[in-house]
C-alpha cells in the first residue's frame, strides 16, 4: 500500500510518499505540479534502479533516515538508552493529520518510540516550515535528531553556504558535490560569526535573477548541524538539525527548531525574497508597527566607556540636529565599567558617571525629541565583579576556563540566575523610559548546551511580556548571533561591529539573502574606521548605511560643515523613502563588473524601485558595462533618476555625457532588464544611486 501526501503554495510544490507505512519520503519538491498529477504513479516514477553490487532495492531516503533499514548514509537520529545501549528504531506511519499543513505522527512500539514530523506553507511568503519531535516513554539520550530531511538536486554543481569572523561575516562559500558528506557544524554555542544556518543549493547556470535555486534555514541561536550528502547510488540529502549531543541531560521529549525551506524559479532573488518577507511578516513582531523605524544614534564609537554626562548631552544633541531619533546608551554606564575587565552582571548605574541616575541624561534626550536606548549584556559576567564574588556557581562551565574578552557566560539553564538578571534589569526598565535595548553577547560558551538557549529564549520572552513597547537588538560581537529563532523575540540584528563602509557593502549584500531592510542595523562610522583603518567619504559611508535600517555611531564633533550637510541629506532622503523601503523586496542584480556590487529594491506594489550600485574595488576594465534590473515590467516605461549625481562622483575624471549625468530618463522595463542602465565613471569606495519610477 502506497501513500501520498503534498503542500502547495503557489510557487512550489512537496510531495511526500511511502509504501507500507514506512517513514514517508519526499519523493517531489521543485515548480509547482499540476493539480491533477498522479502522486502514485510520480511515486512510481521516482525509484531509482538497482544494479549489481546494490541491495535489492534502495533504501528510503526518508524524512528521517533510519540505520535499522540499511541507509548507506547518515541516520537522521542517533540515539541511546539511559543505560548507554544504541537504540535502533523501526518507525510506522500512523496517523496522518492534514488539517493545518501536513503533520506525521510515527511509531515504533517496540521500543516506546515516537516521532512526528510537521509541515506548514505560508502562500504569502513562500516558505515551508518544517519541524520533527521525538517523544519516548522514558528518559533517553540524543545525540542528534534532524529536522525533516530534504532531498538536494542533482542538476546542481555547487552548494552555497556562510562562513565568517569578527568584522566580516557573511562570506559565501562555494563547495562542489562530489561524492560523500558536506560536514558543517557550530559548537560555539550561538548561531555564530563562523557558519550562518544557512544553505542555498543553486541548480547549473542560476544567478541572482534566473534559474533554479533551493533554500535553507535553521531558525535556532545555539549552534547547529549540516549535512549535505551524495550517497552512492547518486542521490543528495541535505540535513539541519542542533549541534550534536547538545542535549546533556536524558529526557522524555526532543525537538528540533524550524527548518525553513523555499523553492525558487528565479534564482538567488527567489528565495532572497522569500526569507526576506517571512521573517518581516511572520517571525518578527514590533511593539509598534505603525511607528516609523527611527534613525539611531549610538555612541560607541564615541565614547567608548568614557561616559561624561555634559559631552554625551552634546553629542546627543549634534545628532538630533543631523536626524537622529533614538540615541542609545552603549557599554560603560554600569557598575565600576571602566574597561571590559569588569562589572558585567552588575547592573546597576555607576555614581560615579552618573550621580544623579540616568534621569538627568534621558530627560536630555527626549527634550531633543528622540528616544532612548540602552546596552546589556544580560548572559555575561566577569570574573572581576561582585556577582562573581557573590555567586562563582552561576557561571557556565569550569573554573580555570579560558576567558573571552576578560568574562563568563551565566548559567542561563538556572532559574535564579534568570530570575536575577530579569529583576535588575527591569528595575532599569520601571525606573525610566526606555524603548530599546542592545542585547550582546560578546563570547562564545565553553561547551554547546541547549538548555543555555532555552534559558536565554525564556529571560528574552519574560522581559517582551511585561516590557511589551521595548524594542530588542540582537548583538554578539556584531552578528554572531543572526537566526530566525532569535529575531521572533528581536526587532534588529547588528549585522557586523565594523562600520567600514567598503566591508559593510559585501556584509549586507550577502546577508539580503536572508534578511530584510527593516531588521538589518547600518550606521554611519567615524571618518578612519576603527576596525579597519581605512578612511571612507561621508558620501559612501551614508550611503551604505541608507540600504538598510539607518543610523550613525561615532563623534558628531568631528563632521565639518560639508560632511554634516550631506549627511543631513542623506537621512533627510532615508526618512522620507523609509516607509516604502524598509517593505521593499532587496533584489541582487547579476553585475557584468565582479567590481560592483548592485542590488535594486523593489517596492511591494512594484512600482517604484531604489538602485544602490556600490564599486568595491577597481574595474578590470576602463568604462562601466551597463547593469541590469530585474523583476520590472517589460512593456511599462519607468522614469529613473541619479540621486547623487552632483556628489557620487569626481567630475574631473568623468569626462563622458550618459544621460543619466543630466537628468532623468524615461525608458521601458524591457530595456532595463535587457540592455541595462549605463552609469557614469566613478572610483572605487563610492556608490551610486538610482531611482525609478513606472509610469
Amino acid at each position: 500500500m502506497t501513500q501520498t501526501f503534498r503542500l502547495d503554495d503557489g510557487r512550489q510544490t512537496l510531495v511526500l510518499a511511502c509504501k507500507n507505512a514506512r517513514l514517508p519520503e519526499v519523493v517531489y519538491w521543485g515548480a509547482p505540479l499540476p493539480d491533477d498529477e498522479d502522486l502514485q504513479t510520480l511515486y512510481a516514477a521516482h525509484m531509482i534502479d538497482v544494479t549489481g553490487g546494490m541491495l535489492d532495492e534502495n533504501p528510503d531516503l526518508s524524512i528521517c533516515p533510519e540505520a535499522s533499514r540499511t541507509f548507506p548514509g547518515q541516520p537522521g537520529l542517533i540515539l541511546r538508552d539511559s543505560d548507554g545501549t544504541p537504540v535502533l528504531p523501526k518507525f510506522c506511519l500512523e496517523e496522518v493529520d492534514e488539517t493545518d499543513g501536513l503533520t506525521l505522527t510515527c511509531r515504533d512500539h517496540e521500543l516506546s518510540l515516537t516521532y512526528i514530523a510537521t509541515f506548514r506553507t505560508d502562500p504569502h511568503t513562500r516558505i515551508i516550515t518544517a519541524q520533527a519531535a521525538l517523544e519516548a516513554d522514558r528518559p533517553v539520550h540524543l545525540h542528534w535528531l534532524a529536522a525533516p530531511v530534504l532531498p538536494a538536486p542533482q542538476l546542481s554543481d555547487e552548494m552555497l553556504d556562510f562562513a565568517g569572523r569578527w568584522c566580516g561575516e557573511f562570506q559565501m562559500n562555494r563547495t562542489a558535490w562530489s561524492a560523500g558528506m558536506r560536514y558543517r557544524e557550530n559548537r560555539t554555542g550561538r548561531t555564530g560569526h563562523e557558519h550562518f544556518p544557512g544553505l542555498l543549493i543553486p541548480c547549473r547556470g542560476a544567478t541572482n535573477t534566473q534559474g533554479q535555486v533551493y533554500g535553507f534555514h535553521y531558525g535556532w541561536s545555539g549552534g547547529h548541524k549540516m549535512i549535505a550528502e551524495e550517497l552512492p547510488d547518486g542521490r543528495r540529502q541535505v540535513q539541519w538539525g542542533h549541534a550534536a549531543r547538545m542535549e546533556v541531560d536524558a529526557a522524555t521529549r526532543f525537538e528540533t527548531a524550524p527548518l525553513y525551506l523555499n523553492f525558487s524559479s528565479d534564482g538567488l532573488n527567489g528565495c532572497a525574497v522569500a526569507f526576506q518577507r517571512h521573517l518581516r511578516d511572520r517571525i518578527v513582531t514590533m511593539p509598534n508597527p505603525d511607528r516609523p523605524r527611527p534613525v539611531h544614534y549610538n555612541c560607541w564609537e564615541a565614547v567608548y566607556f568614557d561616559h561624561k554626562l555634559p559631552i554625551l548631552k552634546d553629542i546627543a544633541a549634534q545628532a538630533a540636529d543631523l536626524g537622529a531619533e533614538r540615541f542609545v546608551l552603549d557599554d560603560g554606564w554600569f557598575g565600576q565599567r571602566d574597561d571590559d575587565t569588569t562589572s558585567l552582571s552588575d547592573w546597576e548605574v555607576d555614581p560615579r558617571k552618573y550621580p544623579d541616575g540616568l534621569g538627568p541624561l534621558i530627560d536630555h534626550i527626549h527634550g531633543l525629541g528622540m528616544s532612548f536606548g540602552i546596552w546589556f549584556e544580560p548572559e555575561m559576567i566577569n570574573p572581576d565583579s561582585d556577582i562573581h564574588r557573590a555567586h562563582p556557581d552561576w557561571a557556565l562551565g569550569s573554573e580555570d576556563q579560558t576567558l573571552g574578552r576578560q568574562q563568563k557566560a551565566m548559567n542561563m539553564a538556572l532559574p535564579e540566575v534568570r530570575d536575577f538578571i530579569y529583576d535588575r534589569m527591569a528595575a532599569i526598565l520601571r525606573d525610566h523610559e526606555i524603548d530599546y535595548i542592545k542585547w550582546d553577547h560578546n563570547r562564545v560558551l565553553p561547551a554547546p548546551d541547549a538548555a543555555q538557549t532555552r534559558g536565554s529564549y525564556a529571560l528574552i520572552d519574560r522581559l517582551r511580556a511585561d516590557f511589551p513597547q521595548v524594542e530588542i537588538e540582537s548583538c554578539a560581537s556584531g552578528g554572531g548571533r543572526i537566526d530566525f529563532g532569535i529575531l521572533s523575540r528581536t526587532q534588529r540584528v547588528w549585522l557586523s561591529d565594523s562600520n567600514d563602509a567598503l566591508e559593510r557593502l559585501k556584509i549586507q549584500h550577502n546577508a539580503a539573502l536572508f534578511l530584510p531592510a527593516t531588521v538589518t542595523g547600518s550606521h554611519v562610522g567615524p571618518r578612519k574606521c576603527h576596525t579597519s583603518g581605512r578612511t571612507h567619504d561621508i558620501s559612501f559611508r551614508a550611503w551604505v548605511a541608507a540600504q538598510r535600517h539607518m543610523g550613525f555611531e561615532m563623534d558628531p564633533r568631528e563632521l565639518t560643515d560639508e560632511e554634516a550637510a550631506v549627511l543631513r541629506e542623506v537621512t533627510s532622503w532615508w526618512k522620507y523613502n523609509r516607509d516604502w523601503m524598509l517593505r521593499a523586496d532587496i533584489l541582487r542584480l547579476d553585475s557584468p563588473d565582479p567590481a560592483v556590487l548592485a542590488e535594486q529594491q523593489l517596492s511591494e506594489d512594484s512600482t517604484r524601485f531604489v538602485v544602490f550600485a556600490g564599486k568595491a574595488e577597481t574595474s578590470a576594465q576602463i568604462a562601466p558595462r551597463p547593469l541590469r534590473l530585474t523583476r520590472l515590467e517589460p512593456n511599462a516605461k519607468y522614469r529613473v533618476t541619479l540621486t547623487n549625481r552632483i556628489s557620487g562622483a569626481p567630475a574631473t575624471l568623468s569626462r563622458g555625457t550618459p544621460a543619466l549625468k543630466d537628468g532623468p530618463i524615461e525608458v521601458s522595463g524591457a530595456w532595463l532588464m535587457t540592455h541595462g542602465v549605463v552609469l557614469p565613471w566613478h572610483f572605487p569606495d563610492t556608490m551610486w544611486v538610482l531611482e525609478g519610477e513606472r509610469l
